[in-house]
């Protein structure tokens, strides 16, 4: 595998290889992509959170959506690091890597860790996506393994489908 640097994540994107939907300019990196909060979900209050800000207590779980809506080609992964700038505040996240072939928003579990309230913007960007190619084409890409999440939009905890379908 080898990662993607910033002119080849724009090349695809313009051939439309790459689907980024809202696209900003500022999240692009030079060697990924990084995606904005679209709404926070905190279990323990219910209801989202989808303009200003949301205040994460200290110890306290709470789920993002991205305002980014991505297609991943069939050749090509990726890997999600929270940014440094939330670690340092004291903001841990449930990351994954996003598999070949996969459409949709992403959600994100995340926990502040901190002994301070962390005041989470909608619009500020969270997690950096790195794009992988893959050595080869997949037999079976995401939709077809699993596509659990497939097509999924906002905030989503429970797969589309179940993988017994």
């Amino acid at each position: 595998m080898c990662i993607l640097p910033d002119h080849e994540i724009l090349s695809l994107r313009e051939s439309g290889i790459l689907r980024i939907d809202d696209f900003f300019d500022g999240s692009l990196t030079s060697n990924g992509y990084d995606l904005r909060i679209s709404e926070v979900s905190i279990p323990t209050e219910g209801g989202f959170v989808k303009e200003g800000m949301a205040s994460i207590l200290p110890m306290t779980r709470f789920f993002v959506s991205t305002i980014e809506y991505v297609g991943l080609p069939e050749d090509i992964c990726a890997q999600l690091w929270l940014r440094t700038s939330w670690i340092r505040r004291g903001i841990i996240a449930g990351l994954g890597k996003v598999d070949a072939g996969f459409e949709g928003t992403l959600t994100f579990s995340g926990f502040n860790l901190s002994e301070s309230v962390v005041d989470i913007p909608i619009g500020e960007r969270f997690v950096q996506m790195v794009f992988e190619r893959l050595c080869s084409r997949p037999e079976f890409p995401y939709e077809k393994r699993s596509g659990n999440y497939q097509g999924q939009r906002g905030i989503t905890l429970k797969p589309l489908k179940r993988a017994d379908e």
